[in-house]
């Protein structure tokens, strides 16, 4: 019997990896802008590795294994997108091997987020301008 999303986020959350484990020393208790992270959160039918619902950013640490799975991650990435979410992919290489840098784009990020989230691809007739 397949287990529930919430359940695999939490099985996830219980095991993660020590990428994970590291950016999430960084982005946890309100430590980058004051803005809440969640991490293995679920969001529709995906669970994403880290989300600040107030800034509607996602954040995925990526290994090796995506680089066999674009086109999954694309289809992933642009469903997150229809939702109104910004998503930033990081290779875990680089978490590891530039965490400042990495941190400083993720700040960046949640500096250029406006206050107000993304409407969702695609508009609703009428809301595009094309009335």
């Amino acid at each position: 019997m397949p287990m529930n999303l919430t359940t695999v986020a939490k099985k996830l959350r219980e095991n993660s990896s020590d990428v994970e484990r590291l950016l999430w020393r960084h982005l946890k208790a309100k430590q980058l802008h004051g803005l809440k992270f969640r991490r293995q959160e679920q969001v529709g039918g995906y669970i994403v590795d880290f989300i600040c619902y107030e800034k509607r950013i996602i954040i995925e640490a990526d290994g090796g294994q995506h680089a066999l799975e674009t086109e999954k991650d694309e289809v992933r990435t642009q469903w997150l997108r229809s939702q109104g979410f910004s998503v930033f992919r990081f290779w875990n290489n680089e978490v590891l091997t530039n965490l400042d840098g990495v941190l400083e784009a993720i700040s960046t990020q949640c500096n250029q987020t406006g206050d107000d989230p993304p409407l969702p691809d695609p508009l609703p007739p009428g809301e595009r301008g094309d009335s």
